[in-house]
């Protein structure tokens, strides 16, 4: 079957099997950490800031991240970002058996993992297009959201029934062992070097920062899509981050199972279009499926805030997973596809920063939003700004053209 393809590369096959255990233990945390602060503070503003603390670290080094992993091989920077956050969770489940965690330590644990992240993304990015042959990068792409998605189903769910049965630190402690289940798996590619063109670079790290931005730049659809996708995390990251455990616990009066619930059905969307897509060798109409996703998401978070019920509400998170996975894998083929090799992790670096670079403000901004005016209000709002935004973007040629 085509969409498995990639997996005969036996180093994408490593890469991949180790990184989806270790989002699996990613997905564990998510859960347990946001009720754990629910419950602790019973604060939005305090959600918030704990992933405005996450999220600046990663933002104010992801160019230096993208400049290191063009100029050190990708794979060791991959393998010391696992042993880092492997480390911190293990810190953070001994706080919590012992009952002496407390938020400031979660802040700190955030940041620490927002650093990684910085280095562990465009690492990642560019290091797929380097190890699998260019006709098996839709499989490989396909199967990079498969692991996020199936892991989002799994995880939310075995991380909500740990955290009713007061296993908060369980799931810290089984998200540490899977960072370092992944290092293991990456362990045998550590020595993989980077690709010629990189290795051979004679000028200095700020010439190559220069040649990224000049490459984002020069294309119009780019840089246009980084600007648009750094707006609408405002107003589409910042509820579904923030605003969902205080919709689901406080406006529909559910418990910490429907949290996990809504979740995992986001995920089994992703899931069915990954699949569904994973078996073309090549996506067309780009411009129409990245932003025509855009809408329907964006129509997804309104129906968010107008649902009453739970199956509702995950009938819409249903559809949403499917949008998500269509803009991710639409977006990931095309950068592989249409930027030089030998830029792509600077690229993938300035991406991640310019479609970052306002989340913690949307971070920030809906934890108050929820605070004053209501967590289903806070998704009427989102929503609406995002289909408007996007809708705007199909009138633009570059887009229109982008196939």
């Amino acid at each position: 079957m085509s969409l498995f393809i990639s997996l005969r590369t036996r180093a994408f096959a490593l890469l991949w099997t180790g990184q989806t255990i270790s989002r699996l233990g990613d997905s564990l945390y998510r859960i347990a950490l946001s009720w754990w602060v629910l419950e602790k503070t019973g604060s939005a503003t305090a959600m918030g800031t704990v992933l405005v603390v996450s999220s600046l670290p990663m933002l104010l080094f992801l160019l230096v991240g993208g400049v290191v992993v063009d100029r050190l091989p990708r794979f060791r920077v991959l393998f010391a970002s696992d042993v880092l956050n492997g480390c911190v969770v293990a810190v953070v489940s001994v706080l919590a058996a012992t009952r002496a965690l407390e938020i400031w330590h979660v802040y700190v644990a955030g940041a620490i993992f927002g650093l990684s992240d910085a280095f562990f993304y465009p690492a990642y990015s560019a290091s797929v297009p380097q190890i699998v042959p260019p006709e098996s990068l839709p499989s490989a792409n396909s199967l990079t959201g498969l692991s996020f998605q199936i892991t989002g189903i799994v995880g939310p769910a075995v991380g909500a029934t740990l955290v009713a049965l007061g296993g908060t630190p369980a799931a810290f402690g089984l998200d540490s062992l899977s960072f370092f289940i992944s290092a293991a798996f990456l362990a045998p590619l550590i020595r993989i070097a980077l690709p010629r063109t990189s290795a051979q670079a004679a000028h200095g790290p700020v010439r190559d920062l220069r040649d990224g931005l000049a490459e984002v730049g020069s294309r119009t659809w780019l840089w246009l899509s980084i600007a648009f996708f750094g707006l609408v995390n405002i107003f589409d990251a910042g509820p579904r981050n923030v605003a969902l455990p205080f919709l689901v616990h406080d406006h529909l009066g559910l418990e910490v199972g429907a949290l996990g619930a809504v979740t995992s059905a986001i995920a089994v969307g992703s899931v069915a279009a990954a699949i569904f897509l994973g078996r073309y060798p090549r996506l067309r109409r780009r411009g129409l499926l990245l932003y025509g996703s855009e809408i329907v998401m964006g129509l997804m978070l309104v129906l968010f805030g107008l649902m009453p019920s739970l199956p509702g509400l995950m009938a819409a998170a249903f559809i949403f997973g499917v949008g998500i996975s269509i803009g991710n894998l639409v977006w990931t083929n095309t950068l592989q596809e249409m930027v030089p090799q030998e830029r792509l992790g600077r690229v993938s670096s300035i991406d991640a920063l310019g479609s970052f670079v306002f989340l913690p403000v949307g971070f920030a901004f809906a934890g108050i939003l929820v605070d004053r005016i209501g967590s289903a209000n806070v998704f009427l709002l989102g929503g609406a700004v995002v289909v408007l935004l996007a809708g705007a973007m199909l009138f633009v040629p570059a887009i229109q053209r982008l196939d």
